[in-house]
C-alpha cells in the first residue's frame, strides 16, 4: 500500500482543516530587514514567518530562504530586505478544507506548509508536525476504540 493510501484512509472524514489549524500566525512586514526576521525566528524559536503587506500576506520567509539565498547576497543581513529573500509562492487552503484535502496537497507540492486563508485574510497556518500530531492521535484513539470493542 503506497503512503498515500495510508494517509487517505486515515484523515478519511476527520474534520476540517479548521479543526487543527495554528491561529497564532508570527507574521512580519515585506518592508523589515533579514536581520528583525532572523531575531523573531529566533526569539519566537520557529521556522517560517508569514510576510504581510497591507494587512495581506505575500510570502513566507523559512529558514531555508536565509540559508540558501542570504549567503549569496554578498551584504550584511541588515542590508538585506525580507523582499530580497522571501518566496513570493506559497499555497494555502481555506479553514473549511478537509483535513484529508491538505495532506494530498503537501504531499503533491512537497511542501512542508500551507497557510489557511479566508476571503484572503490570513486565519492561520498548517505544518506537517500539526499532521503528524493529529494523525498520531488519531491512531492512538482509534487503537484504543479497537481494543475497546475486542
Amino acid at each position: 500500500m503506497s503512503h498515500v493510501f495510508i494517509l487517505r484512509k486515515i484523515c478519511h472524514n476527520m474534520g476540517q482543516i479548521r479543526d487543527i489549524m495554528e491561529k497564532n500566525v508570527v507574521t512580519i512586514e515585506y518592508n523589515k530587514s533579514a536581520i528583525d526576521a532572523a531575531e523573531i525566528i529566533s526569539e519566537k524559536n520557529i521556522s517560517f514567518l508569514v510576510i504581510m503587506k497591507e494587512g495581506l500576506p505575500i510570502g513566507v520567509l523559512s529558514e531555508s530562504d536565509f540559508v540558501r539565498k542570504l549567503n549569496t547576497t554578498n551584504k550584511k543581513s541588515s542590508d538585506v530586505q525580507i523582499e530580497e529573500i522571501m518566496s513570493y509562492k506559497f499555497r494555502w487552503v481555506e479553514p473549511t478544507t478537509q483535513i484529508e484535502d491538505a495532506v494530498q496537497k503537501m504531499l503533491n507540492n512537497n511542501i512542508r506548509r500551507l497557510l489557511v486563508l479566508e476571503n484572503n485574510k490570513l486565519v492561520g497556518v498548517i505544518t506537517q508536525t500539526d499532521l503528524i500530531e493529529f494523525l498520531r492521535e488519531r491512531l492512538l484513539v482509534d487503537g484504543t476504540i479497537k481494543s475497546i470493542e475486542s
